[in-house]
Order: structure tokens, then C-alpha cells, then sequence
């Protein structure tokens, strides 16, 4: 039987090319070798939209549409909506108990995103966002868990909790590896930070071609470049990253020209613009192809979260045996 693999997206809008290289691509090619599950995270995507869950419902089509798009097979790999997983918050609720809010309160992705947002008091719900990651995790006793780095100290949290819990109580639990993958960190078309939905410096999976030209064409590039013949500076430029990314092969002579001003900067976003288009087309296709079948997404996604349910009962049935709460 193949390891089982645990990943997702907390549902607050639309995937975006940030998503793709730094996660969705690596997904697809995972998906191969391991009987994979994507969640679509509403729960934790109150943490920071608990004022709009009337948004959640959009959102977990969109996010839906944006896997399938990308080429996650649902044949192959299970996609579910972690709400109605209710075992998930049991196994929240349980794992809690032992874990000490310094520890959460110590936590350096919290910390960071808490200081990002902005945060001057922390809500319980995002606080304890490693418990709730932890019990995603535990429900179908995932093995594998594919993670940026800034998202390693979650993982490590993660492991400790179950480890407790294995001391506590009896093993039930292994302790899930994380999978960091040789992903790039997109640069947001901003030029300040990486890709975000929140900072609205993105190029969603489902722009249309004048989209991505029109965002493109808006993008910073080298502030200190004012003429075409001026040297560019392409090493704080976002657009020549992305032609890093997205046309490794080419990026040497872009890298060459922008520096001796021979290769002006209009010329090199329409460059950049027809490659991801050029990748987002197969894309788009998949994604009409699904639109074209009347509920077959919904179907999808009722599918995955009834076999998720069926993995979480089997799972609580040895929590609670191991608890002593099997009182019946």
C-alpha cells in the first residue's frame, strides 16, 4: 500500500501562480506515488475570515476547480472539505488538552504571520492553528506532509503533539515526515514579497490572456532603469525572476541583455507574458471541461469527503479506545 500524503489550501480565494510553483506542481507529481489527500481548508480559513463565511462556499468551488485545472486526478487522490470531517475538531478538542499556550505562543510561523496581519492579541482559533493542523494530519494518519519551510516549525509542533499523545495514551499515531520540496518562491508582481492573496500582487490560475498581459504589463521592474538603453539591474527585478522560473533555459540572455541595456523591459514582459499563458492554457481547458459537466465538481468533492469521513470514524474508534472513552 502506498504511504499516505496530507495537503491543502485554506479556502480565502483564488489559487494563483505563487500556489502553483511553490506547491501545486510538486502535488500533481506526487499524487504518483501516494495515496494523496487534499483538504480544502474552511475551518482554518476562518482564523482570518471568521467576519465572512458567507465568502467559504466560492471559494471551496474556485480552490476546487483551481486542483483540478492544475491536474490533480481525482481517480487518483482524495479531495474533502475539512468541516465535514467532524473528527477533525474531536481530535482538535483531545490533542489541546496538552498543549501549553507558550508553546503556541512560541511558535516562530506564528508569530510571524500574527506580526504580518498585524495582530496585537490573538484570537484562541489562530493561536491554536498547529493543534487544528495537527489533528488534519491524525485523522487519516497521514505519513507524508509536503510544507514550505516557513511552515517546518508547524511540522515539528505537529509531531511532538502526536508523540505526546502515542505517550499519554497508547500508539496510535506515527509521526508524519515533512516533504520540502525544491519549490520556488514567486516574488508578488509588486516587487516587495512573495505572491499573496491579501496584498492583491497576484496572477490567478484562471486569468484570461489580456489578464496576465494587462498584469504584467503593471508590473514593477528595475526603478532605477528609465531608458531602454540604460543597464537594467535584473537581480531586483520581479520579471526577470519569473523568466527564472518560468523560462530557465532563456533567462541567461535576458539576464545578459537587461544588463547592457540591449533588451528593453516592454519587450521583456510580453516575453514572460506569452510563457505563462503558454502554461496556463492546458489549464484552462481542464478547467472548461469540468464546467462543462453539470455538478461533476460537487460530485468530486462529495466523493473524497465521504471516503475522508469513512478513514476518520476508523481512526476515532482507536483515539477513544486508547483514551478509555469507548464507554459503550
Amino acid at each position: 500500500m502506498k504511504e499516505r500524503l496530507l495537503t491543502g489550501d485554506r479556502v480565502t480565494g483564488n489559487l494563483h501562480l505563487g500556489h502553483y510553483v511553490g506547491s501545486l506542481k510538486n502535488r500533481v507529481e506526487l499524487q504518483e506515488s501516494y495515496d494523496s489527500f487534499f483538504m480544502l481548508a474552511d475551518v482554518q480559513a476562518l482564523t482570518t475570515h471568521y467576519k465572512q463565511p458567507e465568502t467559504l462556499k466560492a471559494h471551496v468551488n474556485q480552490v476546487t476547480l483551481d486542483y483540478l485545472s492544475v491536474g490533480i486526478d481525482p481517480e487518483q487522490s482524495t479531495i474533502f472539505i475539512q468541516s465535514l470531517i467532524p473528527e477533525i475538531a474531536e481530535l482538535t478538542a483531545y490533542f489541546s488538552m496538552f498543549v501549553t499556550v507558550n508553546s503556541l505562543k512560541h511558535n516562530p510561523t506564528i508569530k510571524a504571520e500574527a506580526s504580518e496581519k498585524g495582530y496585537s492579541d490573538l484570537y484562541y482559533g489562530f493561536l491554536g492553528y498547529p493543534i487544528s493542523q495537527t489533528a488534519d494530519i491524525a485523522f487519516c494518519k497521514a505519513t507524508v506532509v509536503p510544507v514550505g519551510e516557513d511552515q517546518l516549525p508547524h511540522m515539528e509542533q505537529s509531531r511532538k503533539i502526536l508523540r505526546r499523545f502515542n505517550q499519554l495514551y497508547a500508539p496510535v499515531f506515527n509521526e508524519p515526515q515533512a516533504i520540502v520540496g525544491d519549490c520556488a518562491r514567486l516574488i508578488g508582481l509588486d516587487g516587495d514579497s512573495k505572491m499573496s492573496k491579501s496584498k492583491g500582487n497576484t496572477i490567478d490560475l484562471d486569468s484570461t490572456k489580456q489578464e496576465v498581459y494587462d498584469q504584467i504589463k503593471k508590473a514593477k521592474t528595475d526603478p532605477a532603469r528609465i531608458r531602454r538603453s540604460d543597464p537594467g539591474h535584473p537581480d531586483i527585478c520581479p520579471i526577470y525572476t519569473y523568466h527564472t522560473v518560468f523560462r530557465k533555459e532563456e533567462s541567461g540572455g535576458i539576464n545578459e541583455g537587461c544588463q547592457k541595456g540591449m533588451l528593453g523591459c516592454v519587450e521583456c514582459k510580453a516575453m514572460i507574458a506569452a510563457s505563462i499563458n503558454t502554461l496556463l492554457e492546458p489549464m484552462h481547458e481542464r478547467r472548461d471541461t469540468y464546467l462543462q459537466k453539470s455538478n461533476y465538481t460537487k460530485e468530486i468533492v462529495q466523493a473524497g469527503t465521504e471516503r475522508a469521513r469513512l478513514i476518520a470514524k476508523e481512526t476515532m474508534e482507536e483515539v477513544r479506545e486508547a483514551m478509555m472513552l469507548n464507554y459503550f
